[in-house]
């Protein structure tokens, strides 16, 4: 957890909501100056906030509405500080909770430099990485379909329908032929018709992505691509979760962004679970999990290494440890902006 240290005349907290806004301004001793409800236009914000411009600073939770303020807030140059959802949850957590407490406990943090910080993705690469994201969404919804297919052939006990027979779009379009049923056929055609609609989706948001990428970070997507095991997918994920190695300080705070490092967590000697674990990004701990997967298969030393690792650690904890050494091997690939060394990876 990263607290933000500013000092200004005027600290503003605003509980932002899809439609509506509470903004609490509040000076360096914590008295209130202005405390209402508004809607979502800036002019409004900016009409209250206007005589305090001179020295403020402006927070805000991150929910999924933020992206217009941070962006307006960034144009007119109002300092914005964009705070971590869950560790806000965990500083100023009460029994009573409302707008009104909401917005005054947002600006107190900002005021006594307690704002958990968590970081405002720019503008410039924002809408790419949403449409990534919705591209993993869309094949996650592809593979539901291929599994239902498949279990569906399973319930009926029908042999011989494999994974590729679903994938292959000449072979299964056939496949509900074989159901005794035709309400268990439509249900096939179905989830057929759901994966031929979703192939053309993600090959039109891939087209777009592979676009902008050339783009935004051409050198940095063509270092990743050195990386065995990384094909384009797994460099654009990783490419527009990071937006820039530079904002990590150290090689075990990006890993620990990725949640590949296992944090201890111990009251009087003994250890009391590891519930915060799954703080930092999914996409990225995703993305650095399936790279052993394929690099094992592209060199043999790697394999070997990998081998070594599961014999002694067994294979949920190996995979784990490797993708950890990935995820230090990017950091430092990105930042002094070399291509993967294998020598290094193995010492």
């Amino acid at each position: 957890m990263e607290f933000v240290s500013i000092q200004k005349e005027f600290y503003c907290g605003v509980d932002l909501h899809a439609k509506s806004m509470f903004v609490c301004i509040m000076n360096a001793r914590g008295e209130i100056i202005s405390h209402r409800n508004m809607p979502n236009e800036f002019s409004i914000f900016m009409k209250v906030i206007e005589p305090y411009c001179y020295s403020i600073a402006v927070g805000v939770e991150s929910t999924f509405n933020w992206y217009w303020l941070a962006d307006r807030c960034k144009e007119t140059g109002i300092p914005f500080f964009l705070g971590h959802a869950l560790y806000m949850k965990a500083l100023h957590g009460g029994k009573k909770k409302n707008d009104r407490i909401d917005s005054k406990k947002i600006a107190d943090l900002l005021r006594c430099n307690l704002f958990p910080r968590a970081y405002p993705y720019p503008e410039g690469m924002r809408a790419t990485r949403d449409l990534l994201r919705r591209r993993h969404r869309f094949v996650a919804l592809r593979a539901e379909g291929y599994t239902h297919i498949q279990n569906t052939f399973s319930q009926q006990a029908i042999e011989g329908v494999g994974s590729l027979d679903v994938k292959k779009k000449d072979t299964r379009g056939n496949l509900s032929k074989l159901l005794p049923h035709p309400d268990l056929a439509m249900t096939v055609e179905c989830d057929i018709d759901m994966i031929n609609s979703l192939d053309l989706i993600i090959r039109k948001i891939e087209k777009e992505i592979y676009a902008q990428a050339k783009n935004h970070d051409r050198k940095a997507l063509s270092i990743l691509m050195t990386v065995p095991g990384i094909g384009e997918m797994i460099a654009l994920t990783i490419l527009y979760e990071i937006h820039t190695i530079e904002r990590f300080s150290s090689a075990q705070k990006f890993s620990s962004y990725c949640r590949l490092v296992k944090c201890q967590r111990t009251s009087n000697g003994k250890p009391t679970g590891d519930g915060n674990n799954k703080i930092g990004n999914p996409h990225l701990k995703w993305a650095f999990s399936e790279i052993i997967i394929h690099a094992q298969r592209e060199l043999e030393r790697i394999k070997r290494y990998y081998e070594r690792l599961k014999s002694k650690h067994g294979k949920g904890k190996s995979k784990s440890i490797i993708a950890h050494k990935f995820a230090v091997a990017v950091y430092y690939m990105l930042k002094n902006g070399e291509a993967f060394d294998e020598d290094k990876f193995l010492s």
